[in-house]
């Protein structure tokens, strides 16, 4: 089916120019939102199958230098990975110390498996002023720790806190000494929700530039890890991809500190959209069970208006959107139902539309639901069931109209 996209006008060449790469947080960053629950192990494990599945890269297993419990669940999550040779790098978080960064060297050398270690250090001015930190001791820290990584042979990714709030000046210092190093990634962090999407381009343009001096392109990958704080979380990402990163971070359900995320599950949803995903690498119709997944993990409900999983996603209770949709199906055709009041195809990932009966319905909504509920729908039935409905201030649960259709 053809529609008139505005979203293409004008559009020069590619929107991507590379493979977009994506690492899940959930496990990690994810579990920092003082409103979740830590998952139980086989849960954890669930969400690694799941994310293999939907074609993610790699996953942040968490901090192991946490303690004895974060250290326990990292080693049995990468074991998962190797028996079950699951199509996923393991990743680990870690301060710039060795403190945290030993307990994930132990844990690869146990298992016999390579784990990338993201080493984070605060970059900003504000949180300089704050710690009361110069920038000599952050570069020698960097320098140490991303040594150390990369003498255990494993991967270093060097994270910057706060990128988006700190000078280009420590920055450019700061990179240049991880790289130095041997780090082989940079990850441009927008922890408090800062940018918009021209800080994304500027601080993505930045750091193009200071590994084209170092002649470095090649070799130093780019990643974004952002949250939402202003609402930009989801935008900003796929901005930072359109203008060349490697990689972007996000959680499911976009849970995390504060106002969560990046919602990695409307990532890999808009990525499908603009086709940008191999199917024979994403299986997407694993996505809502995903975020489901998600939230029964870790106690964080699914808003009704959420998109896509969320119950509202795809359910009407206005009467002129319901008498469209129900036009469409009569007509015997699926895919224009599901697009009529939605950008969203919901039977691509296991949905599909859904008519409730409220005060703003009309007679299809009615219609509608006895019919997809075994009732005939008699004139007389119909109306007893509307007027009920013009009377309520709410969409009247199923029951109620089951209620009314056996009266």
């Amino acid at each position: 089916m053809r529609i008139y996209d505005w979203n293409e006008k004008d559009r020069r060449g590619p929107i991507l120019r590379k493979r977009p790469g994506l690492l899940d947080e959930t496990l990690r960053d994810g579990l920092q939102s003082p409103a979740v629950r830590d998952p139980a192990l086989d849960d954890k494990r669930a969400l690694l199958r799941l994310m293999a599945r939907l074609g993610i890269d790699a996953v942040d297993l968490g901090l192991p230098g946490a303690g004895p419990r974060a250290r326990a669940d990292v080693e049995a999550l990468v074991r998962t990975i190797v028996d079950e040779r699951l199509p996923i790098l393991a990743n680990c978080a870690a301060r710039t110390v060795l403190a945290d960064i030993t307990p994930v060297i132990d844990v690869s050398q146990k298992v016999g498996a390579p784990i990338e270690i993201s080493v984070f250090i605060g970059s900003s001015p504000i949180r300089a002023l704050a710690e009361g930190w110069e920038l000599g001791a952050l570069v020698a820290h960097t320098r140490a720790a991303v040594a150390a990584i990369v003498a255990a042979g494993l991967p270093a990714t060097f994270v910057t806190e706060d990128t988006t709030r700190s000078h280009p000046a420590a920055l450019d210092r700061l990179f240049r000494t991880a790289i130095e190093a041997g780090a082989s990634r940079l990850v441009l962090c927008d922890t408090c929700g800062h940018a918009t999407p021209d800080g994304v381009r500027n601080l993505v343009g930045f750091t193009r530039g200071v590994l084209r001096a170092l002649d470095v392109e090649e070799r130093v990958m780019i990643d974004w890890h952002g949250h939402n704080d202003r609402g930009h979380a989801l935008t900003n990402a796929l901005v930072a991809l359109e203008w060349g990163v490697d990689r972007v971070h996000g959680c499911g359900l976009g849970i995390g500190e504060r106002t969560g995320n990046t919602p990695i599950d409307l990532v890999l949803l808009n990525l499908h959209l603009l086709g940008l995903l191999d199917p024979a690498r994403h299986d997407l119709t694993a996505l809502v069970e995903y975020v489901e997944r998600v939230s029964a993990a870790t106690g964080v409900p699914i808003p009704a208006s959420y998109p896509l999983a969320g119950r509202d996603a795809f359910r009407t209770a206005t009467g002129v959107h319901a008498a469209a949709v129900v036009k469409a199906e009569q007509r015997g055709d699926l895919d224009l139902a599901d697009r009529v009041y939605s950008s969203v195809p919901a039977h691509d990932f296991g949905r599909a539309q859904e008519i409730a009966v409220g005060h703003y319905s009309g007679r299809a909504n009615v219609v509608w639901w006895l019919r997809h509920h075994g009732y005939e729908p008699h004139p007389e039935l119909v109306s007893r069931v509307l007027e009920h409905a013009k009377g309520q201030d709410r969409v009247l649960a199923d029951e109620e109209l089951h209620a009314l259709a056996r009266a």
